[in-house]
């Protein structure tokens, strides 16, 4: 008899969820057994079911992203095999999963036949990479931008002024300036707006 694969779903469009959950019900040997529709509910709904083998986890969600749930997982749950799902094909969120102990990232519109045996494949132990993205990343390169100025980056991307942005940060207002006008000239930008648009399209915030 073959082993039933049991999946956490994370996708905040119930619509898009509900979807996925009833395409990979149709699989003989996979069951959605659980189903969170925002990042910070992904943890306690893993803790709720111990038997899961994979969680399928949506890159944008309330509370918390995909990729910030998957790292929560894996430190929680190091046996739990992790699945990233993403609309955007951004290098840099490839980069990131990887970091967080995802052990497959794919684009959300691909087949449900392809998703099922990803599902089947890490739970093998093999990693299942989209190619697109995985050359993508290859030709992007590393971040180049320091925790810090990603910090200060995703502060400024509200319209906040150097000095609200210090005082939310507990900096100076210079040392703001300098982290601003490093990431500004790594990302070859020529405003804080287009440093925060260019870092976000990569996928390095």
């Amino acid at each position: 008899m073959t082993r039933t694969i049991k999946v956490l779903l994370a996708e905040d469009q119930s619509m898009v969820r509900e979807a996925l959950a009833a395409l990979l019900g149709l699989e003989d040997d996979i069951e959605v057994i659980a189903q969170a529709a925002r990042g910070d509910e992904v943890l306690t709904t893993a803790r709720a079911h111990p038997d899961l083998d994979v969680a399928l986890l949506d890159i944008e969600m309330p509370g918390a992203t995909g990729i910030d749930a998957a790292a929560r997982l894996h430190a929680e749950f190091p046996a739990l095999k992790l699945v990233i799902l993403t609309t955007f094909g951004r290098p840099g969120y490839l980069r990131s999963a990887m970091e967080a102990g995802a052990d497959a990232f794919l684009v959300k519109d691909a087949p449900a036949a392809q998703l099922a045996q990803a599902i089947r494949k890490v739970l093998a132990g093999e990693r299942v990479i989209d190619p697109t993205l995985a050359a993508a990343a290859l030709a992007d390169g590393a971040n180049p931008l320091t925790e810090r100025e990603r910090e200060v980056l995703r502060a400024a991307a509200d319209g906040a002024t150097n000095a609200e942005l210090a005082e939310g940060l507990r900096l100076s207002q210079g040392t703001v300036r300098n982290y601003l006008s490093t990431a500004i000239q790594k990302l070859a930008a020529r405003n804080r707006g287009e440093a925060v648009r260019i870092a976000r399209e990569k996928g390095w915030l």
